[in-house]
């Protein structure tokens, strides 16, 4: 008979409700056992305690996600909760020295969180848009119980959370984007994972004397990468950038031209990208392409950089000091279209372990839009093939009349493969619509929902594929609405999902409600008002 041991373990105490299910359902899953509150101890966390006989405290330690510490007559702190502490470390101004000396932590000297911390490590180099929290992938993949080795992917992989914690926990990551900075977002944070932290500071003081010496004294003008771009991207660029700003992005480009190729040299590429809306004359706020033409004086970019640069060195480094010596699993993330990744992935078909993916929303964000300066100036993709990817990007809210008129014939033609509650709530929106006078975007609305079923159908029929046989599929997804004919209308995008999914073969699990996350303040208002976890098993 297997002898049970009582552990007991410290819950995060700022954890939304959703989250408290999940850290629940992880322990229960590593340790076997039946999770059970205990009485809450003044001024402290609630803790939680359950028996297991086949998970010890170093397990439990280094896989959780949402418990601060397990405690089994000795307290040990958990592995994500000493990789969150390394952002307090790493404040702006703090001298590189000491994050070295501080770290890894020693007892009694970790600065333990006190609340959500979504950037550590490599999560926070580059903001993007409707990005999910990387402790939720990380339980996810407690949840999903993916073996030693095993394989996560990630089809519509965005900034790379999924990928990045799948490579941090040992697994073999693979992703695919239709969004080539999402591509280089995403290589470029699972790429430092295996970096020395001896070779990250001396690209950085590399590079920050370098530019500090250019600074002071004559900046490039020959404008040697900007030269080598399409000229109708030249040309898009000079109607958002001023002629002194464009000199020095060039100078900042050189400076990372004469470093190794490699992950740090993609981080500095990451690095300008991240910058690159901030001294444009785009405006700050906004979402959309509106213009705000600012004076030299006002914008710096060498400055910009390098306080971006620093800002994410000491991330990093405080990431890498306090992860070194700790296996991390392989990646590979390639350019394509998540509807296709039967093609790009037939090596991987029957194979993966799980899949944890968000994917776009229905009509919800102009994707590539978001990202047209990082994409012109970095040379990822052309200003003339924005459009054209635009339009092969799922939940893709443009389209031309002819189109239009190309989806309606063909939802007309296939929707008998469509769940009736998807046909119904299309059909629904195009009567009120064509009662009454409305918008482009309004008559437009029918068309692109039906094209996005069907390309969702498409993606699900993928990841069933891509399955092991038992193996797990988690898809965070957001519900949406539109008014048409004068009425709310609701679009349940995360029940109709499931209603395609149910149609492929898929075994549904309870879906689990979640507040909305998001990355960014300035995207607040063109947020989606619910999203849910929804759970399919092959």
């Amino acid at each position: 008979m297997t002898l049970k041991r009582v552990i007991r373990c410290r819950i995060k105490p700022y954890i939304q409700p959703f989250e408290r299910r999940l850290a629940v359902a992880e322990l229960e899953t590593l340790s076997g056992g039946s999770v059970r509150p205990i009485e809450l101890i003044p001024n402290t966390a609630e803790e939680f305690e359950v028996q297991s006989s086949t998970s010890s405290l170093a397990t439990l330690a280094s896989k959780l996600a949402y418990w601060e510490a397990v405690i089994d007559g000795s307290r040990r702190l958990t592995i994500q909760t000493l990789r969150e502490a390394t952002v307090n470390i790493a404040r702006n101004g703090v001298a590189l020295e000491e994050i070295q000396s501080r770290l890894p932590f020693r007892d009694g000297d970790v600065p333990v969180p006190n609340r959500r911390c979504l950037r550590y490590g490599t999560h926070g180099i580059h903001e993007y848009r409707g990005k999910f929290f990387p402790q939720l992938v990380r339980a996810l993949l407690n949840i999903a119980r993916v073996p030693s080795g095993g394989v996560v992917a990630d089809p519509m992989c965005g900034s790379g959370t999924t990928l990045a914690e799948g490579v941090l926990a040992g697994y073999n990551a693979i992703g695919l984007d239709a969004n080539p900075l999402s591509v280089a977002i995403s290589r470029t944070k699972c790429g430092l994972l295996r970096v020395d932290p001896g070779d990250l500071i001396d690209i950085y003081e590399h590079v920050r004397d370098a530019l500090l010496d250019l600074r002071l004294g004559n900046r490039a003008s020959s404008l040697i990468h900007f030269k080598k771009l399409d000229d109708r991207d030249r040309g898009y660029l000079h109607a958002w950038y001023s002629d002194q700003v464009l000199v020095d992005l060039d100078t900042i480009v050189q400076v990372i031209s004469s470093t190794k190729e490699g992950a740090l040299r993609d981080f500095l590429r990451i690095s300008l990208s991240n910058i690159l809306r901030k001294v444009s004359w785009q405006k700050s706020d906004d979402l959309r392409v509106r213009k705000e033409v600012r004076l030299d004086v006002e914008i710096d970019p060498i400055r910009e950089f390098l306080e971006e640069l620093g800002r994410s060195v000491r991330l990093l480094l405080a990431f890498l000091r306090q992860n070194e010596g700790t296996p991390v699993g392989s990646f590979q993330v390639i350019e394509g279209d998540a509807r296709e990744l039967q093609h790009y992935w037939e090596k991987w078909r029957g194979r993966a372990d799980t899949v944890i993916t968000s994917p776009p929303y229905a009509t919800a964000l102009p994707y590539i839009d978001t990202d047209r300066l990082s994409l012109c100036y970095l040379n990822l993709l052309t200003r003339p093939e924005h459009r054209k990817r635009d339009l092969l990007m799922v939940g893709n809210r443009e389209v031309t009349e002819s189109l239009r008129k190309e989806y309606w014939s063909f939802f007309l033609d296939h929707r008998n493969i469509l769940p009736k509650s998807v046909v119904n709530l299309i059909l629904h929106i195009e009567r009120l619509n064509r009662q009454h006078e409305v918008g482009f975007r309004r008559h437009n609305l029918p068309a692109l929902l039906s094209k996005y079923f069907f390309d969702m159908r498409q993606v699900l029929c993928g990841i069933f594929q891509l399955l092991k046989p038992g193996a797990e599929a988690f898809v965070v997804v957001g519900n949406n609405h539109t008014f048409a004919g004068g009425k709310r209308v609701e679009i349940e995008t995360a029940k109709l999902l499931s209603g395609i999914a149910e149609t492929l073969g898929f075994k549904q699990g309870a879906p689990l409600a979640m507040e909305m996350l998001v990355s960014r303040d300035i995207f607040k208002r063109n947020a989606v008002g619910s999203e849910s976890i929804l759970r399919f098993r092959k």
